[in-house]
């Protein structure tokens, strides 16, 4: 099977999406599937005008050149005229339904308005998780059966970490984009509350960063609150075995890439309790109100104070998780989808 990828958002500073291009391509290829990646190097996909250039412009050329016997849109958006081709779109999560009103109008009306209609029309689609599939039934209207669940996988060196904290000191990671949806905010609230610890954000940084650093001047705590951006994956590895805990505070999640991996590295973690989170930690890890300061405080402290426990906690579920998320696993229900695009008409 000659599958075209869409691999655009791998250019420049790769977020999850990012992650899950890279960690999938080798994995079809394993399959057995001949991949051609596309990308244009010199185009910006965090720039709006780039990224639709790409979607709507250069991508339609570029697959159109290769003759393949379908196109995987795998960032959520895929071009809206038809290309004599089967297309199947990876849908990560609903956002732009669900909680990022907050944006231009104009990027409401694309990756929102054209996108959810692009997805009924898509010979098939794949949702990240059981909860994005319910969300992409409900936003978007899709027949439930044309959509494919594959998680994503964790790069096997999460599982191979060895987990050395640092004794000394508390320090607790977040990973992931510094986004209002990521509700970094709540986690530098709760740390407020504990004396000591000190709270690492790693991550691309939006302008929600701002708000965040206010905030941390405001609690007093701003030498406790350090931002990172985005770090290289031998530091990311670093981060996890030499932290105290990890936490995962976000309001939505398609995934929880955050909390997957964390649950791999084996480090304590604290997640919220709001849509994939329950799906994606199945009792590896306590489930917190989402945005509920006076909770994840009250959490913080009752895991520092028994932290030996969590960690056995942690590397008890350690392996079940590695288990669960291998990117040879999303190739194979990925394969699927293929399947049922190149047979639904």
């Amino acid at each position: 099977m000659r599958v075209a990828l869409d691999a655009q958002l791998t250019v420049g500073t790769a977020t999850g999406i990012g992650e899950y291009v890279r960690g999938l391509g080798p994995a079809l290829r394993a399959r057995g599937i001949d991949l051609l990646p596309l990308q244009a190097s010199g185009v910006d996909p965090w720039r709006f005008d780039r990224r639709v250039l790409w979607d709507q412009i250069l991508l339609p050329l570029e697959a159109l050149r290769a003759h393949p016997d379908l196109l995987h849109c795998t960032s959520g958006t895929a071009p809206l005229v038809p290309l004599g081709m089967p297309v199947v779109v990876t849908v990560h999560d609903l956002a732009w339904h669900r909680v990022q009103q907050h944006t231009r109008w104009y990027a409401q009306r694309y990756f929102r308005d054209a996108m959810t209609a692009r997805y009924r029309h898509a010979r098939a689609l794949i949702a990240d998780s059981r909860f994005s599939r319910d969300e992409l039934v409900e936003c978007a209207g899709v027949d439930p059966a044309r959509v494919s669940v594959a998680y994503l996988g964790v790069d096997p060196a999460f599982a191979a970490i060895v987990r050395r904290p640092d004794r000394s000191s508390v320090t607790i990671l977040a990973v992931g984009t510094v986004e209002r949806r990521k509700s970094l905010a709540t986690a530098i609230e709760a740390i407020a509350a504990v004396p000591d610890a000190r709270l690492v954000s790693v991550g691309p940084s939006t302008p929600y960063e701002r708000e965040c650093r206010t905030l941390a001047a405001e609690l007093g705590i701003a030498d406790r609150v350090r931002f990172r951006g985005y770090v290289s994956r031998e530091e990311l590895l670093r981060l996890y075995a030499t932290a105290t805990l990890a936490v995962a505070p976000s309001l939505y999640e398609g995934f929880g890439y955050a909390a997957a991996q964390a649950l791999c590295a084996g480090i304590p973690l604290l997640a919220s309790d709001a849509a994939s989170h329950p799906e994606i930690a199945v009792g590896g890890a306590p489930l917190l109100p989402a945005g509920d300061v006076a909770a994840w405080s009250a959490a913080l402290e009752t895991t520092l104070a028994a932290i030996e426990a969590a960690e056995a906690r942690a590397a008890s579920v350690r392996p079940s998780a590695a288990a669960r998320f291998t990117w040879d696993a999303c190739a194979r229900a990925t394969i699927a989808a293929y399947g049922d695009a190149l047979v639904n008409k």
